[in-house]
């Protein structure tokens, strides 16, 4: 008996380290944004982003219900579902801003592509192509599920250090930014709020 317990533990522990370890290697292979690291202080960060490709969707209702709906459409371009061209690769985050009673979700292109060199929506999409200013981002780092309470804290705790800074917000509503699938276990899962500073 207790060598079946032994048998069970070791597998168990096999599978959670197969499960990290895939975890790393999909979260390494999927292109990020660039950006400059102007300061880092533990969970938070100063950084400069330049203008970037993106696409992006609005959708109405809560901020889950929006960021659930915006992905299938934004997917959708990606893989060239109802348009022509090749498909472009995926990358993260995934990100979400209030815009009016509205949300928008975006995915952001890869590494240099430019407006001019993506394939443009099908007719039947609901997905815009456009380019974000340069910007000067306070960020913060966190893991969990990212729901409506862990933003609010996190948010919460990002704009205390920014006072703490002397960072002044520029006055667009935050960022969220979702780096994993909903399958990730929320221990796994690296989410970040971003607020634009002034002046950057």
């Amino acid at each position: 008996m207790r060598r079946m317990l032994l048998w069970i533990a070791a597998a168990a522990g096999a599978g959670a380290l197969a499960l990290v370890g895939g975890w790393v290697y999909v979260s390494a292979s999927v292109e990020e944004p660039p950006f400059a690291l102007v300061a880092q202080d533990g969970d938070f960060a100063l950084r400069d982003y330049p203008a970037l490709a993106v696409a992006e969707v609005e959708r109405r209702g809560t901020r889950g219900e929006a960021v659930r709906a915006g992905f299938s459409p934004l997917a959708g371009y990606i893989f060239a579902r109802e348009r022509d061209g090749e498909k472009i690769a995926m990358t993260a985050p995934v990100t979400q801003q209030k815009a009016g009673e509205a949300w928008t979700v975006q995915f952001y292109m890869p590494p240099g592509r430019t407006l001019a060199s993506l394939p443009q929506p099908g007719p039947g999409e609901a997905v815009s192509l456009r380019e974000t200013p340069p910007a000067r981002r306070a960020v913060v780092r966190f893991s969990g599920v990212a729901d409506d309470a862990l933003l609010a804290e996190q948010t919460a705790r990002l704009e205390a250090w920014m006072a703490s800074q002397g960072l002044e917000a520029a006055g667009a509503p935050p960022l969220y930014a979702y780096y994993n699938d909903p399958f990730t276990p929320g221990f796994l899962r690296r989410n970040e709020v971003m607020i634009d500073v002034a002046g950057g």
